[in-house]
Parts: C-alpha cells; sequence; structure tokens
C-alpha cells in the first residue's frame, strides 16, 4: 500500500507541531524538575536532562550554564562538559526542525541575508562560534541552519563543538573557584 504523501503546507504544519510539542514538554519537565528536588541527586543524567530541556524551548531561554558549573564542582567536570554539550546540542533540533519546515520566515529580518551567507561560506565554524558564545537567540542560528537545509549532522557537529567547549570552561571554572575558596 502506498503512503499518501504530504503536502507542503502539512509538512511545515507537522514539523512546527513537532517543534511547539518538543518545547512545551521541555518548559513542563524543567519547571517539575526544579520543583521536585531531583536535578541535585541525578548527577551526570540530570546535567544532560537539563541541557536538553534547556535549549529544546524555543525563544524561552532557560540557563543551563549554572548547573554545569555547579555539576564541575562536585563531578568530573570534562565528563560534565561531555554531557552537558551533547544534551544542548540535541535540544537546539527543535530550532532547527522549525526552520526546516519553511514556515517560519526570517527573510525579512534585517541580518538575515548576511548571517545566510555567513553560515553557507563558514558552515560548522560559524554555528559553532555562536553555540561558544553565550547567546540566548541561538535558536535563530538553527531556524536559520534548517530553512538553508544545512545537513542535520553538521548543524548538530557545530552545536556540540561549541557548547561543549563552553562547558569546559564552565565545568572547569566551578571546579576551580570552589577548590580555590573552600579547598578539597
Amino acid at each position: 500500500m502506498k503512503r499518501p504523501q504530504l503536502s507542503p503546507k502539512q509538512h511545515a504544519f507537522l514539523r512546527i507541531s513537532l517543534a511547539i510539542l518538543i518545547t512545551a514538554f521541555a518548559m513542563v519537565a524543567l519547571w517539575l524538575l526544579q520543583r521536585s528536588g531531583m536535578l541535585h541527586n541525578l548527577g551526570y543524567v540530570g546535567v544532560f536532562i537539563v541541557g536538553f530541556l534547556a535549549n529544546a524551548t524555543i525563544f524561552l531561554p532557560a540557563p543551563s550554564w549554572a548547573l554545569t558549573i555547579a555539576a564541575g564542582v562536585t563531578l568530573n567536570p570534562l565528563l560534565v562538559a561531555l554531557v552537558a554539550g551533547a544534551g544542548e546540542s540535541l535540544g537546539e533540533i527543535t530550532g532547527y526542525l522549525a526552520g526546516s519546515s519553511g514556515s517560519i520566515v526570517l527573510e525579512d529580518r534585517e541580518n538575515y541575508q548576511k548571517s545566510a551567507r555567513l553560515m553557507k561560506r563558514w558552515g560548522v565554524w560559524f554555528i559553532m562560534f555562536l553555540a561558544f558564545i553565550p547567546n540566548p537567540a541561538f535558536d535563530i542560528v538553527g531556524i536559520l541552519a534548517g530553512a538553508l537545509r544545512m545537513p542535520v549532522a553538521k548543524f548538530l557537529w557545530g552545536t556540540f563543538l561549541g557548547k561543549f567547549f563552553r562547558a569546559i570552561l564552565l565545568a572547569y571554572g566551578g571546579y576551580g573557584v570552589f577548590n580555590h575558596f573552600w579547598g578539597k
């Protein structure tokens, strides 16, 4: 039996609906985890979950960096950075999905053309740089990457590298500050 083909509007609606559903789930899950106090006991799994959920929220940034700093104090900072980078990168897929649906239009925005040229020219390096710097509007980068049909693996790789290197600084920063002031 032949599967029916979706129209472009149906395809866009499906992707936008998925991005909204993931965002809503992420916001509720973060709220529940915070209220229950479970985040403190989850260790590396907690760092991954918070990183994923905080970055899956489109246009509503939730700071996962604070947990990365705190986790670096009690856990292995390198492993914290790996787990935080992975969770945060996978969470950013919501912006990518929204952009690849084609229904979010950024072309009218002032910097769209310039950003599109930079992304086409520098690709993973452009994404890595923007993922590294503290950037609450990184969802726009995901939307742009999806709209430009950048391969999802390239987008995730660049995002992971940037977020991983930032997480290394945060986790080792937390570890170093704690040891400096309170010692082990």
